[in-house]
């Protein structure tokens, strides 16, 4: 018997073939290395990871997955591509109290500081120790759930910096839609770039069309432009979706003189700031391209959460609470709302387990019947039978099996959902005219009004720190990175580790399990 593990589209196929009795039987899982096949019996059992093929009866498959591991989650360094750059001492001591002049003198520092990171210092991506792959949520290596430490790169400011700053122009862009928490991100990156001593510092507005549109100029910034724009939602610099080739943004990058570029986004966002530093390296460009993650979705990959999910979670609450009260007040009252969620159902899973008001929660990754025996429909007559009232929170992105399929795609590429919450409406207005009961139902779709709300207090802690950790880490020297917090640390990884595929809800977690517990609902199958 083998075993083969391949990724790909946002899925891992597990394969297990027979090859005494010429027969296969595969898996699909969206969590890249759940394996649920039984313990291995024969000698010519192997795992096919992203890089290595690992025969788990060698006695070394596990130093061997480590080494691969660590080399995918390696991260890029200038010195790769220029192996004399000089490293100097950092410029970054928080005992020095006022901003630096100028460099006349030398660059100040304190050496006695202790507040920087070690190159060799690491965080935990993965702190369970399953038993089985049958425990909630397991995420297994091989059948035995063996324990390997997994540690990706410590985010903090480093002793010794590759960028001198007198001689750094910094570039800042947002991209895609709104999201609570942009302007804190940008007010701290420009910030600490200052601390550093950086006094060019320049914002693209509109995405990365800022770089291709001559109408549209570059917008100074200091602490004095961008002090209070965390107390306003939206971005200050503007967002757009799409936007010129790569090869003409790293043009331009070059005209400008840009050398260390901050890019703010999501996935596609992501994929186009690694395609720039690719693009640099190959000129051999010394650029720094460093990401932040921006996704209200919360489906960046490895990451605890990203920056505006907990505002988005916290913001939906209104709207749960507004149709659990019209519902309530209602004879027959139906409150449906309609959450941000593309592939992935978090917002809408935690909202629901937050408010407590929620009877049926629908997400992207649980298959759900409207009609049938089993149906949501049918569950929602038992609801307002037993309790006179019901609230459903579904995600933008189920049951798109329902609707038309049009194929179009905006300027991100991304499909274009059909919209499940007027669905779900129209469909249970006509169920429960056709059974003879009274039904009101009333819809809310709150998407825009989260998008465009200021960040609260966790998500403003979030993006201060996201915004800082991005200058440690351009200052360091690395490029094709981003920054995010894994287990309550902070860390930086490798951009093609964390756009590989969206992260989405597992049916089997015990979040999922949690939301369950409150909704009381039944599977719709």
């Amino acid at each position: 018997m083998n075993v083969l593990i391949s990724s790909g589209s946002g899925s891992t196929t597990v394969s297990i073939i027979n090859t005494s009795q010429n027969s296969s039987v595969n898996f699909r899982s969206t969590k890249p290395g759940l394996l649920l096949f039984p313990k291995p019996r024969s000698p010519a059992i192997s795992v096919r990871f992203s890089r290595a093929a690992i025969d788990l009866n060698d006695p070394n498959w596990k130093s061997k997955y480590q080494t691969d591991f660590e080399e995918r989650f390696n991260i890029p360094h200038i010195t790769d591509v220029f192996p004399d750059a000089e490293a100097i001492r950092s410029t970054f001591c928080l005992k020095m109290r006022s901003p630096t002049a100028d460099f006349s003198g030398g660059y100040p520092s304190d050496e006695e500081w202790h507040g920087y990171i070690n190159n060799k210092d690491r965080v935990l991506l993965k702190v369970i120790n399953y038993s089985s792959p049958t425990s909630a949520g397991a995420v297994c290596i091989d059948p035995d759930c063996t324990w390997i430490e997994q540690w990706v790169h410590r985010a903090g400011p480093r002793e010794k910096i590759y960028f001198r700053p007198e001689k750094v122009k910094a570039a800042i862009v947002t991209c895609g839609g709104l999201c609570p928490g942009l302007n804190d991100v940008i007010r701290h990156i420009v910030i600490t770039l200052e601390i550093y001593g950086v006094k060019n510092v320049v914002g693209i507005p509109f995405g990365y069309r800022g770089f291709s549109d001559k109408n549209l100029a570059e917008i100074p910034l200091s602490r004095k432009v961008v002090q209070n724009i965390h107390l306003s939602g939206g971005s200050l610099l503007g967002v757009s979706r799409g936007g010129p080739t790569v090869s003409e943004i790293v043009d331009s990058i070059e005209e400008r003189g840009i050398n260390m570029f901050f890019v703010l986004g999501g996935n596609g966002t992501h994929a186009g700031a690694n395609a720039i530093h690719n693009e640099c390296r190959k000129r051999k460009m010394k650029v720094a391209v460093v990401g932040v993650p921006k996704t209200i979705d919360n489906d960046i990959l490895h990451m605890d959460k990203t920056f505006g999910f907990d505002t988005a979670v916290e913001e939906a609450q209104r709207a749960i609470n507004s149709a659990y009260i019209e519902a309530h007040s209602a004879y027959h009252g139906i409150g449906v709302v309609k959450l941000m969620g593309r592939s992935s159902g978090f917002i809408a899973m935690q909202a629901s387990l937050a408010s407590g008001q929620v009877d049926i929660c629908l997400i992207p990754e649980v298959p759900f019947n409207l009609h049938g025996p089993h149906g949501v429909l049918k569950h929602l007559k038992y609801l307002i039978e037993t309790k006179g009232s019901a609230v459903i929170c579904v995600a933008e992105g189920a049951g798109q099996s329902f609707l038309e399929n049009t194929n179009a795609k905006d300027a991100s590429g991304n499909k274009v959902l059909g919209d499940i919450g007027v669905h779900i409406q129209q469909e249970t207005k006509k169920y429960f005219k056709e059974i003879g009961i009274s039904a009101d139902v009333k819809y809310i779709d709150p998407t825009y009004m989260i998008r465009a709300v200021r960040a609260n207090a966790s998500d403003g802690i979030l993006c201060t720190v996201l915004g800082q950790n991005a200058v440690h880490g351009a200052f360091a020297g690395h490029s094709g990175i981003t920054v995010g917090i894994i287990n309550t640390h902070y860390a930086y990884l490798p951009i093609p580790e964390v756009i590989a595929y969206a992260k989405s809800v597992d049916p089997n977690s015990r979040m999922w399990h949690r939301c369950l517990t409150s909704t009381g609902q039944p599977d719709f199958i």
